[in-house]
């Protein structure tokens, strides 16, 4: 967790100001005539207003920031209201369906950040609406929700949020949401970052509200594109080029739609095959050891022996260069000891004081208020960590390429870095060497998400639904993956993997897996499309 005080001012801010041209783009879509009744509800300083100069709109503009609400007032826009005021308690008491265009780009705030009254207020807005609130939303997501409210029949939206629209879980309702009430939606997703000193993707939403609620929905399209050449193009046809896949895709996660059609019907038929099973159906799978505080409790073996502690030091993993392969075992321990890494797990209890050193170590932790943490000061004594066992299975929580599973043939430890995991059909050897292969790689890439330096991250609800192959029906040679993964290239060892535990799927499927695989891996990294 961020504490609000090591944020930087613009980040609680969430101003991150629109290029001119990116404004000029979403202008040209949402207000193609003059005269038209635009809302803009977080203008910052004004970055949208020159793209609206000449088009004789009625324009009502909200910005929290007195000196940033005072810059957007002196660019001189006619028939425009800047008002100095939060938007959402605005937008709670005005009219629905007033305005015929809104344009801007959100605050981009956690919840965690938004002062009481606001956060009260993007609650009401989610329950106005109909949609399922958590706090772990962002404050671009209610803006948008009540924009759209407030937007007229046929009316368009056109904004620049973040990239994560497209699949971090707190915008699902959102994401639901427009998918009931527009007629098309479409995501302009570039391969660049386009806010300067920030990780944070962003991309520009265009959404057409429905004529009428009943009227049919196209769904969602995405338009990827590379540097800013599509900005000289007319705004209606790059609205109208994706292919819009409805269904599954608006009801989901969006990333879906970055998949071809042929492909997402390799999937549609696996889900649909008994020689499949969904993760849920073949392992449990749960968070590893909490200890509140890793630097503390998870040490070299230096630090054991200069604090005494080997009769507490159990063997531990929990990052990728723990583990290069899909095998953990003592001589990768080892391994990992020689070169220094913190290899141990302190499992401590109250004999702990009993001895001189013991009792050093626990001061040394209290000394830098460890025991006042959330995790440790709601456990007695501070420092015995609960819930501590081993599994046959773990997994990394987070990947750069791909997830995979480890055979944890040490017994070792892992803590909430990776999951724990239990094979529930057939043995772990087979779980853990049918999981490595393109449609569970793919499938990984469709339920998790990622964030700024495109690492991706599943947490356990993402995993339960992850497509694999039976694991019964498979014939497991772990030592052999383990090479593999070690010493080739990921995209090859997907390739002869899939071979391997996806023969009920001909070669031709499985390279279709591998390519959108590879399609959606390379745009988590940024790489040209």
């Amino acid at each position: 967790m961020n504490f609000i005080a090591l944020e930087t001012e613009q980040k609680l801010r969430g101003g991150y100001y629109t290029p001119g041209d990116l404004a000029r783009f979403l202008t040209r879509w949402v207000a193609p005539v003059t005269g038209m009744r635009i809302l803009e509800p977080s203008c910052g300083d004004g970055a949208f207003f020159p793209s609206l100069f000449g088009k004789e709109a009625a324009v009502t503009a909200f910005e929290l920031a007195p000196e940033e609400a005072a810059k957007a007032a002196a660019r001189g826009l006619s028939n425009c209201i800047v008002n100095n005021q939060d938007f959402l308690s605005w937008a709670l008491e005005a009219k629905p369906g007033q305005f015929d265009a809104v344009i801007g780009n959100p605050p981009f705030i956690r919840y965690q950040y938004l002062p009481s009254d606001f956060q009260a207020n993007a609650e009401r807005v989610f329950d106005r609406l109909g949609c399922k609130f958590t706090k772990h939303t962002n404050a671009w997501v209610p803006f948008i929700l009540a924009s759209m409210e407030l937007l007229r029949p046929g009316g368009r939206l056109a904004m620049v949020v973040p990239s994560e629209i497209v699949h971090v879980m707190h915008a699902q309702s959102l994401r639901t949401y427009l998918g009931q009430v527009c007629r098309r939606v479409v995501i302009v997703d570039p391969q660049e970052i386009w806010f300067e000193g920030t990780l944070q993707g962003a991309v520009l939403l265009m959404a057409e509200k429905k004529a009428t609620l009943n009227a049919h929905g196209e769904g969602l399209g995405i338009q990827r594109v590379s540097g800013r050449d599509f900005l000289q193009e007319d705004p209606e046809a790059v609205f109208n080029k994706p292919q819009a896949i409805n269904g599954k895709t608006v009801q989901g996660k969006w990333t879906r739609a970055l998949v071809p059609a042929a492909t997402l019907a390799i999937l549609d038929a696996v889900e649909a095959d008994t020689r499949f099973c969904v993760f849920s159906e073949a392992a449990k799978v749960d968070v590893g050891i909490v200890t509140g505080a890793n630097k503390f409790f998870l040490v070299t073996d230096e630090v054991v022996k200069q604090n005494g502690l080997e009769k507490w030091a159990h063997p531990m993993f929990g990052r990728s260069d723990h583990c290069p392969g899909v095998i953990y075992d003592d001589a990768q321990h080892s391994r990992n000891a020689a070169t220094g890494k913190p290899t141990n797990f302190l499992w401590l209890d109250r004999s702990v004081e009993n001895s001189a050193e013991g009792r050093a170590y626990i001061a040394s932790g209290e000394r830098e208020s460890l025991h006042n943490r959330y995790k440790c000061r709601i456990r007695s004594p501070w420092y015995t960590v609960p819930s501590v066992h081993a599994t046959e299975v773990g997994m990394l929580k987070r990947s750069h390429d791909t997830p995979r599973l480890i055979l944890n043939r040490a017994g070792a430890y892992t803590t909430d870095t990776a999951y724990r995991i239990r094979a529930l059909r057939g043995t772990a050897d087979a779980l853990v060497y049918g999981f490595y292969n393109s449609l569970t790689a793919l499938s990984a890439e469709l339920e998790g998400r990622h964030y700024g330096g495109g690492v991706l991250e599943l947490v356990p609800s993402e995993i339960e639904k992850l497509l694999l192959p039976a694991p019964e029906a498979i014939v497991p040679d772990v030592e052999r993956l383990d090479r593999m993964v070690r010493e080739n290239s990921v995209a090859d060892t997907l390739e002869v993997q899939s071979e391997a535990v996806l023969g009920a799927l001909t070669k031709s499927e499985q390279m279709d897996l591998l390519a959108a695989w590879a399609t959606l891996r390379d745009r988590r990294h940024r790489l040209p499309i």
